[in-house]
């Protein structure tokens, strides 16, 4: 006995082990009774389990084993097996899961007072099960009754959405816009940092100027100019007569009067009217004509001016003087006597082609971009040449310019421009996300970057941009942040071919190709206040449908508000990368003159120099701007909040079969068979998929990634590798109707 008391150094447990022996090695139970030994035996055993559920038992069954003191009795008479404790004393109810014939070994049911002790403890243990329970119950059907709560404790994404539109206010985008002219003149990276300043100042932290040499083609010194031989009169591209002095104030609009990456030189030869330059009036002058080497009186409108000079090069001219026809001009601003500037460059450095300026990269010689001699004219001069008298009426109907076939008149035509590397800038903002940082929604507007020239249009979607982000910013100060990060961006050198974006998206494409859900344009929000006119991918006409529903009340004109439905034709400015070359959706709401929309397209190629009272002419009160910005705000928060994407694969389907349909005087039967199956697909895509995603009790995070990420990507199988120049890789983005007509004219 005092060699095993040795092994339990704790006194508290000392009088545990001798209890214990007690009961299993008293010898003198042999003399006891049948009947009397067995209710000692249950006494003594309840009475250990309770000596045994103790505090400091763990310490004991750690410390010493109980095995020893179990084989002294082992040679006994009598059968004690029932008392005994098993190797784990964890109670009497591991015992009996330990021993299945424990209950054998009583014939007798147990005393009266071992039941009433079992009574006392199961009563308490049934009363705290059924409150429990009820307690359960009560809550489950309590919280099932009362929805409400979870809406009042965290505001849906709707609701943090319109709490930040609301905070888009006409004054904000004014001062800010007042504050960007006031850097009329300034170069690119100047204008860059104050934009870089004020998005700081709003709270936007992670801000960044990036930086790229590009090679530009500037004006040269002296306006470039046309000669009537005939006649010996000279004139600039205004129409101004060469011989009289320029008046200061339009100096640099005669400067920046010219096309870039145009061939350098002088051309003398037959002027030729080639019309819209389509490939009927190019065979039209074919027939008529020698046309090698001469020069094309080219008016813009109804195809990219890319293809069209593409068709006159390949034709064999070697000039080309562009001009808008007065009927096709905006009746809001005269502009008949004014020249313009357009770019020939089609997108990015033409240094650089395919990849990004940066240090290191091959740079290669490529100062033209075209065989041809381009020049743009003024409707005075166009009138001057084509001998064509202006017309005072207003009342009279418009009659396009046309060169009467039987006269025949030569010209001198003088191009001259400055190839020269410089640094351009562009401003990025990161708003990180906070569920899907890896997903960006893609918001752009552009920055001026023509020195001296007297544009606006740059600061209007820039002070659009910057309001948005100042309104989205004071949510962001009280905790807000959306699910998917986005990302603003001002573009420098646009009009020299979207130079800007070209190379960001250039130099990040595996990323962006990877990571970009949406691009939404701001190019030239204001151009006119008759329409909302709203481009957008085809999976994202039904959000653009909706968000202009929501506004509607912004319209002037309500009988003509709705009218104008959302379309997937070519949109212009910097989307242009990110729709033909990542295959990313694309949106973009702005104001439009209706005339504008009835009349010949691509007319937002060229740059007309525009001045001061223009923004008061449009827009005096700033509620158009607050009107894009809204909209544009509520798509982009809808894109960067959404659980699962708000994109619409039925519809790119729908856009597919649409455009096989109209062109159904052609053998397209393999491809509309291919076009109903694809609309079959995204039925049911749209159905087993994406309609149980958006019911919040179905979803799953793995499925809702991989679901949003076929959403993001399906636009990526509409590029073909290559297209006409001027034209979309992106088949989903088509001509507009009366391109459509005059295709169906030509026969092509």
């Amino acid at each position: 006995m005092g060699e095993t008391e040795m092994n339990f150094p704790n006194p508290p447990l000392q009088g545990k082990k001798m209890t214990y022996h007690k009961v299993s090695g008293d010898q003198r139970s042999q003399y006891l009774d049948n009947d009397d030994l067995q209710a000692t035996s249950l006494e003594l055993e309840w009475d250990m389990e309770k000596e045994l559920e103790e505090p400091g038992f763990d310490h004991f069954r750690m410390d010493g084993r109980v095995h020893e003191p179990v084989e002294e009795t082992q040679n006994t008479d009598i059968d004690l097996e029932p008392i005994q404790p098993s190797a784990s004393p964890k109670g009497r109810f591991q015992r009996l899961q330990e021993d299945p014939d424990y209950v054998s070994h009583y014939a007798r049911t147990p005393p009266k007072s071992n039941r009433c002790n079992f009574c006392q403890i199961f009563k308490p243990f049934c009363t705290a099960v059924s409150l429990f329970i009820l307690g359960i119950l009560i809550g489950y059907y309590g919280h099932a009754q009362c929805p409400t709560s979870p809406t009042l404790s965290e505001p849906s994404d709707s609701d943090i959405s319109q709490d930040i539109i609301k905070e888009i206010r006409a004054e904000d985008i004014e001062q800010i816009f007042r504050d960007l002219i006031l850097l009329h003149g300034k170069e690119d990276r100047d204008v860059a940092m104050k934009i870089l300043v004020q998005w700081t100042s709003f709270g936007l932290e992670d801000v960044q100027l990036v930086n790229y040499s590009v090679l530009l083609d500037l004006p040269s010194s002296s306006p470039n100019s046309v000669t009537l031989n005939s006649t010996g009169e000279c004139f600039y591209p205004t129409g101004q007569p060469c011989n009289k002095e320029t008046p200061k104030l339009h100096s640099q609009d005669l400067l920046y009067s010219y096309a870039a990456y145009s061939a350098k030189g002088t051309l003398t030869d037959e002027v030729l009217d080639v019309q819209y330059g389509t490939v009927e009036d190019v065979l039209r002058i074919q027939h008529m004509r020698n046309i090698s080497g001469k020069i094309a009186l080219l008016k813009l409108g109804h195809l990219p001016l890319l293809y069209k000079l593409s068709l006159l090069e390949e034709a064999g001219f070697r000039g080309v003087l562009l001009y808008v026809d007065p009927c096709d001009l905006p009746k809001t601003h005269n502009l008949s006597n004014k020249a313009f500037m357009v770019s020939l460059n089609s997108g990015g450095d033409p240094s650089t082609p395919g990849y990004p300026s940066i240090d290191g990269s091959y740079q290669q010689n490529r100062t033209n971009l075209t065989s041809l001699l381009v020049q743009p004219i003024s409707v005075m001069l166009a009138r001057k040449l084509l001998s064509s008298p202006e017309k005072d009426g207003e009342n009279e109907a418009c009659q396009p310019l046309e060169l009467p076939a039987s006269e025949r008149k030569i010209l001198t035509l003088n191009v001259q421009s400055l190839p020269t590397y410089k640094t351009m800038s562009n401003v990025i903002g990161y708003l990180k996300g906070a569920v899907l940082p890896d997903r960006y929604v893609i918001a752009g507007s552009h920055h001026n970057s023509l020195p001296s020239y007297s544009n606006q249009q740059w600061a209007h979607s820039t002070a659009v941009m910057t309001a948005l982000i100042q309104a989205l910013m004071r949510k962001v100060k009280k905790g807000w942040k959306p699910d998917r990060t986005i990302i603003f961006c001002s573009w420098g050198h646009t009009e020299f071919g979207k130079i800007g974006s070209y190379e960001w998206a250039e130099d990040l494409k595996n990323v962006l190709q990877k990571n970009t859900v949406a691009y939404v344009s701001l190019h030239d929000p204001v151009r006119g206040k008759a329409v909302v006119h709203s481009v957008a991918s085809p999976s994202l006409q039904q959000l653009v449908t909706e968000v202009k529903k929501r506004h509607n009340f912004s319209c002037l004109g309500q009988e003509k508000c709705m009218e104008a439905n959302v379309s997937s034709v070519q949109m212009q400015g910097d989307s242009d990368y990110f729709i033909n070359h990542l295959g990313v959706p694309a949106l973009q709401f702005s104001y439009q003159d209706l005339t504008a929309l009835e009349t010949a397209s691509f007319l937002s190629e060229v740059l007309f120099p525009v001045y001061p009272t223009v923004s008061k002419e449009l827009d005096f009160s700033f509620s158009l701007h607050e009107s894009i910005a809204k909209m544009t705000g509520e798509a982009i928060l809808q894109i960067a909040t959404s659980p699962v994407l708000p994109f619409n694969a039925l519809d790119i389907a729908l856009e597919v079969q649409k455009s096989l349909q109209a062109g159904s005087s052609l053998n397209f039967d393999r491809l509309l068979t291919v076009a109903y199956a694809l609309r079959e697909s995204a039925q049911l895509f749209q159905s087993d998929e994406m309609r149980p995603a958006n019911d919040p009790m179905e979803r799953i995070p793995t499925r809702v990634r991989m679901l949003n990420d076929v959403l993001q990507n399906i636009e990526k199988n509409f590029i073909v590798p290559q297209v006409p120049p001027g034209f979309y890789r992106n088949i989903l983005y088509r001509l507009d109707e009366p391109v459509e007509l005059l295709f169906q004219n030509d026969g092509i």
